[in-house]
């Protein structure tokens, strides 16, 4: 598929974001979920040492699947946290769902597993981080879905029954693939409009890769807005609808060397042109 195409070109965009007892709660339970629409144009962060990415422009609608892949330093996880509203870019525009500013693109996105920003408690086991995720809904909306979590685990691949303890399995116990699962899991249980998966590649057997990209694809088959970045986007291909590339930013240029002044403290040219030549 063409790396600047994407399923949104014919495919409508989707209003607001659903509440807690609409269309994403029904997807958990398995019906279809509400995606948002999600649209970058000239996107460009710089941070200490650099650009860290730029000129990054992307549509994804409801419904697709958008990987982005590159190499270490192509700026693939800042990206990501961008679209979430967990970073503000440096320039080019953003708009999730309609919404243009951090703080409310971040109550419509959710993010996977992100090792360094939102890490798993290690003492505590999957059934006790799917607690702690639900808590904040509040003692009416559990009674009212008291399967969300089971649904969650379901949609992410994750069964408790393979798990060493059952859903008591501590999660440093989890291998790399299954705490992606429970990764996603947990952002399903967010009720987002737009999920994110970073790494979706890294540390896992070939057969396992295929069968997450497998998982994010039926998640956008349901309505879900799904972005997620890899290194090798081959298996990525056959479930991608779109392929987003990102080239490692070029290095900063090197300070111009100092220049002699005469005794008034102005350059003298020809000294300045001999610099340049050598």
């Amino acid at each position: 598929m063409d790396a600047g195409r994407t399923a949104g070109d014919v495919t409508p965009s989707a209003g607001t974001p659903a509440g807690p007892s609409g269309p994403m709660v029904e997807g958990l339970i398995g019906g279809v979920f509400g995606g948002v629409e999600v649209e970058a144009r000239e996107l460009g962060l710089r941070g200490g040492h650099g650009w860290v990415y730029r000129h990054v422009s992307l549509h994804a609608a409801p419904g697709t699947l958008t990987v982005v892949t590159g190499q270490a330093g192509s700026g693939r996880t800042s990206l990501l946290l961008t679209l979430a509203g967990r970073m503000k870019p440096t320039e080019g525009t953003l708009t999730v769902g309609g919404l243009a500013t951090p703080h409310r693109i971040r109550q419509i996105a959710a993010l996977g597993l992100f090792t360094e920003v939102n890490p798993f408690d290690d003492a505590l086991t999957v059934r006790e981080h799917l607690q702690e995720r639900l808590r904040p809904h509040g003692f009416l909306w559990r009674r009212r879905h008291p399967d969300a979590g089971r649904s969650a685990l379901a949609h992410a691949g994750l069964a408790p029954d393979e798990l060493p303890h059952g859903d008591r399995t501590p999660t440093r116990e989890l291998t790399r693939d299954q705490a992606v699962r429970l990764g996603v899991t947990l952002a399903l249980l967010d009720q987002p409009g737009l999920l994110l998966v970073d790494d979706a590649d890294t540390g896992i057997p070939a057969g396992r890769r295929r069968e997450l990209w497998d998982i994010l694809r039926r998640l956008a088959d349901q309505g879900l807005t799904v972005v997620a970045a890899c290194t090798d986007a081959e298996e990525a291909t056959g479930a991608a609808t779109t392929l987003l590339p990102l080239p490692v930013p070029a290095p900063p240029p090197p300070p111009s060397p100092p220049v002699a002044a005469d005794d008034t403290g102005v350059a003298r040219g020809d000294e300045a042109e001999e610099g340049e030549r050598r």
